[in-house]
């Protein structure tokens, strides 16, 4: 079984051109926000609640430790932190090198290959054009069922649906649908009862913490301006 993860960026990478759809500040927030949704879907992780010793909307180890390697970092981080964080806070120190690690695997998987170029023969560049899109159609074909029959997803094509959802991209990975049907069921999903409620508050701080992402130059350009 794939990672949540390792799937969210294959629907995130385009086929023909083997660039992502999401930016690099969105990326490796929304795919470190899959290892945590994945840690709490799996009972390794947990979000507290209100009345509580630690106090609410933290992460704390809930569970034994998986066998991934990528899954066992996020969950060690948590396990050895010296005071429990909140969900944003394990995502933004769970991204970096996020994305290489996962591109990596779905080369070795075969499902994407590298190539490597320079933009006017000066600035290098490196894409993951489509392997074998196999996986792919299979993962397309149960969001299409989702957001576009209607039909009632698995708890993995809705933790899907919803990262996707949090970055604002599901009307790039379904292209040939309307954009705000796709944009209302995707919430629909996101909100239902698909998960409990740490894994929901796992994937509401993954749009916290991609906005904070993106803000922050934002906020820095217009002060030094």
């Amino acid at each position: 079984m794939t990672l949540i993860a390792e799937d969210l960026l294959l629907l995130l990478l385009d086929d023909d051109s083997g660039k992502p759809l999401a930016d690099s500040t969105k990326l490796p927030r929304v795919l470190a926000g899959a290892l945590v949704v994945e840690l709490a879907m799996n009972g390794a992780l947990r979000v507290t609640g209100p009345n509580e010793q630690i106090k609410k909307d933290h992460v704390v180890v809930a569970g034994s430790a998986p066998d991934d390697a990528l899954l066992r970092r996020v969950f060690d981080l948590v396990a050895t932190a010296s005071r429990p964080m909140k969900p944003q806070k394990v995502i933004e120190k769970s991204q970096k090198n996020l994305s290489k690690e996962l591109v990596a695997r779905l080369v070795a998987q075969g499902f994407v290959h590298e190539e490597k170029d320079k933009v006017w023969g000066l600035f290098p560049t490196t894409t993951w054009p489509a392997r074998d899109t196999s996986r792919e159609k299979v993962l397309r074909d149960s969001l299409r069922s989702a957001l576009v029959d209607g039909t009632t997803p698995s708890p993995h094509t809705a933790a899907l649906i919803s990262l996707i959802s949090a970055v604002d991209l599901t009307h790039k990975v379904i292209v040939d649908a309307d954009k705000k049907v796709l944009k209302q069921r995707a919430k629909q999903i996101a909100e239902g009862e698909w998960a409990g409620t740490a894994v929901r508050k796992a994937v509401s701080d993954v749009n916290a913490a991609v906005m904070a992402a993106v803000m922050v130059p934002v906020i820095v350009s217009t002060t030094s301006s």
